[in-house]
Order: C-alpha cells, then structure tokens, then sequence
C-alpha cells in the first residue's frame, strides 16, 4: 500500500512538475510515509521547523505533498498535519536536485538567510506572490546548490571584471547589499 501512494506521488511529480525523479525516491518516500503512518497511530507528531520556507519555496512540491496527504487520509483515515506535506515535498525536492535531504534543508536555510539579508538591507517587504519574488527564490536555490556544491563557474575573468566595475558604479546599494551577502557566505 504505501508503495502504492509513493508511485502514485511520484507519477503524478513527473507529470505536473515535468522532472526527472531519481528512482531513490521510491524507496525514501515509501519509507517516509510508513514511518509518519505509525508515528501518527502512536500519537507522535513532529514539527517541521522550516515548513514556513517550504511553503514559499518548494510550492508545487508542497501542494504535492497535500495532495499526499489527502491520498493517506482516504486509505487510513489519518488527518496529517502540514508538516508532513512539508517533509514529503523536502523528499521530492531532494531528488529533482539530487541532493540528500539534509542538503535541502542546508540549502532552503540558505535561501531564508540571503532573503532575510536582502529584507533587512533595503528595509522592504517582499511580495511573495510576484513574479520578481518567485524568480528571485529560484536563483537563491541554484546559486545555493552551487555554493553547497562549491561549484566554481568558469567564465572569462576579464568580462566578469568589466561588469562587476560597471555594476559597483550603477548599482551601489545592490552592490552594497551582496557584500553583506558575500560575508554570510564566507
């Protein structure tokens, strides 16, 4: 049964989200979903400290992982909790980047560090529902997945200097603002 809903999760993953899944994810996902069923029959129910992230960054992989949870309460009966959605999108996303999931979780903290870096430098709010926002969100995931990585990019450091001069004078309190970024990272 719990194969069942991980196939179900997964083909549905590879449609809606048109990605590669790596084949691990049957065997985590499947393990995933057992072990929350027997924790939720025993009454221990944990905390997902980075749902709130989740949420913003992950939110087809969150609204899969809803969609879970409702394939569980019909074949059960159990009304999970969202951190449980959470956590099945943190295993989804884990095998779209190919990352073990402890990676995912270094890498959206990351995300919420640079954005919260960003906030407090311009003293703005974003707009979470933006297109600005959402694109912002997925540079921040790639640029954490190369830096996690420590993915150095080869390109030509003459061109690079050229732009960065012309950045630093067009754009100083941008600049400014990936300084503070640039330390975080260090």
């Amino acid at each position: 049964d719990y194969i069942d809903i991980s196939d179900q999760v997964i083909q549905k993953a590879k449609k809606e989200l048109q990605i590669e899944i790596d084949d691990s994810l049957y065997i985590g996902l499947t393990d995933h979903i057992h072990t929350s069923i027997e924790r939720y029959k025993e009454g221990i129910l944990l905390k997902n400290h980075l749902l709130l992230e989740i949420k913003h960054f992950y939110k087809k992989e969150f609204e899969l992982g809803l969609w879970t949870l409702e394939l569980i309460k019909t074949k059960y009966g159990i009304q999970m909790d969202e951190s449980e959605a959470g956590f099945i999108a943190i295993h989804i996303v884990s095998s779209e980047v190919g990352k073990d999931i402890s990676d995912v979780y270094e890498i959206t903290s990351f995300i919420q560090e640079v954005l919260q870096i960003v906030k407090n430098y311009f003293n703005k709010d974003f707009d979470e529902d933006s297109l600005s926002y959402y694109r912002f969100v997925t540079h921040l995931k790639y640029f954490g997945k190369r830096v996690f990585a420590k993915i150095k990019q080869n390109n030509d450091e003459s061109l690079n200097n050229d732009l960065l001069t012309l950045m630093k004078e067009k754009y100083v309190h941008p600049y400014l603002c990936v300084l503070e970024i640039k330390k975080f990272i260090e």
